[in-house]
């Protein structure tokens, strides 16, 4: 597949936004690693090869187990790989991420609510809706992995 346009470099005010929005949604969270779980997994679901490729990287510079970066897209079935807390978010991110249902159920919801704060939860609906926004652009104009936006 090619690369269709550089959407990023023909609308940097968008660009400048995006990294705005992503920004100020993880501040509230203090785990970067449970956040790039969550990006990584988006991604995954989205099929996001530009975002996989990074926040995989993301994940090896910060020292997570490449066991844990692997088994990521069966996390559910992975034991005790994953914290409670990271398995909230995780649901979370696939119930925001799919949407297939028209809403995100309440258990899912509530199982996040029981481990994040108000504020940390809002912090992670947005950062999953940020991840996904980069996601939809980055898949609909072909970024290739790797390459600068």
């Amino acid at each position: 597949m090619s690369h269709r346009m550089k959407v990023w470099g023909l609308l940097p005010e968008f660009g400048r936004a995006q990294l705005k929005l992503t920004t100020a949604a993880k501040k509230g969270l203090g785990d970067p690693v449970l956040v790039e779980l969550v990006v990584l997994r988006a991604s995954q679901v989205n099929r996001c090869a530009f975002c996989i490729d990074m926040h995989v990287r993301n994940l090896r510079e910060a020292g997570v187990s490449p066991r844990r970066i692997d088994l990521l897209p069966a996390w559910e079935e992975a034991g005790d790989l994953y914290s409670e807390r990271e398995r909230a978010a995780l649901a979370l991110t696939e119930a925001v991420t799919v949407l297939t249902d028209g809403h995100v159920p309440d258990a899912v919801y509530d199982r996040a609510a029981a481990h994040f704060t108000e504020s940390e939860l809002a912090h992670l609906i947005a950062v999953i809706v940020a991840i996904n926004n980069w996601n939809r652009v980055n898949v609909t104009v072909r970024q290739p992995p790797g390459e600068e936006l």
